[in-house]
């Protein structure tokens, strides 16, 4: 399991420096347009997983309707990206589309039911099935994209970058200081192996890595980096980390509801997709807030 979990994570890091690198070095004056794309197959493979997860419950959305919602959503984040000359005046700005993304999946949503109803009964429950697997993975999953394009390429990357370094070095921390020390069980029933312990571990760990982020690997990624108080980003690291850890447990409480240990098998050692970004998916939209904010800069 540990050599297949090895394996995996090597070939979807491998992949992800390969993007990182052409979006910062050869993105065509366009911040995210390689990068993006890889959220395309997170997107499918993402949505595919939630509606094989409700189909054990035997809920079943038209699963049609909700690929092309889920993907409606991402595509309408990423329009200023691949929008020549994305007008900076424009009223929808950059984080209005993936919300007219988001309604135009509810209306396609309710147009697959009226084409399939048949007899009262399940109308409503697909409708709200189909809207919550948009929202979960297209909608968290597009706050990434203007993270990326904010205030330009070097920036934007670092803010990128933020998000992903911090939560999966949390999660380290919670690994390591749970199997060490821990003890105490935080949540037996939704997830038996995460320990109070390993929690405390997280956090700190995300407070310490996001400070020595900001202190040390920012100014290399921005070349003019404004200074980020210490404080400021130690409470990003906590931000962030404590959502990415409720974002873990959110879709454990999924798992678990529908009876299952991982959201699919097609990563070996790994799981799913969802198994790897759920931390992310939550962790997205509270980043944004706070680079958006000021609370943190690049």
């Amino acid at each position: 399991m540990l050599r297949w979990r090895l394996i995996s994570s090597a070939v979807i890091i491998s992949i992800l420096i390969v993007l990182l690198c052409l979006d910062v070095q050869q993105n065509l004056g366009r911040p995210g347009i390689w990068i993006s794309l890889i959220g395309f197959v997170v997107v499918i493979l993402g949505t595919g997983e939630l509606l094989h997860l409700l189909s054990s419950q035997d809920l079943r959305p038209l699963s049609l309707v909700v690929y092309v919602g889920s993907v409606g959503v991402y595509a309408a984040a990423c329009v200023p990206v691949y929008w020549r000359d994305y007008p900076a005046d424009c009223p929808i700005g950059h984080l209005g589309w993936p919300f007219l993304g988001l309604a135009f999946g509810v209306g396609v949503a309710f147009v697959g039911e009226m084409w399939r109803f048949r007899s009262a009964g399940g109308v409503i429950v697909n409708v709200a099935c189909s809207i919550f697997v948009m929202a979960y993975v297209g909608l968290l999953l597009s706050f990434l994209v203007p993270l990326r394009a904010f205030q330009g390429n070097h920036v934007g990357m670092a803010a990128l970058l933020s998000v992903f370094v911090i939560v999966k070095v949390s999660d380290t921390g919670a690994y390591t200081v749970g199997r060490l020390i821990g003890r105490h069980k935080m949540a037996p029933i939704l997830s038996p192996g995460k320990t109070i312990e390993g929690a405390v571990g997280a956090l700190v760990t995300a407070c310490l890595c996001s400070v020595l982020y900001f202190q040390f690997l920012v100014p290399v990624l921005v070349d003019s980096p404004q200074a980020t108080a210490i404080w400021a980003s130690g409470l990003y690291g906590l931000i962030v980390g404590l959502v990415g850890m409720i974002g873990d447990l959110a879709e454990s409480l999924i798992k678990r509801d529908c009876g299952q240990k991982d959201s699919s098998a097609w990563m070996p050692g790994l799981g799913g997709v969802l198994d790897v970004t759920d931390s992310v998916l939550a962790a997205a939209p509270a980043a944004y807030i706070c680079w958006a904010a000021g609370l943190v800069r690049g």
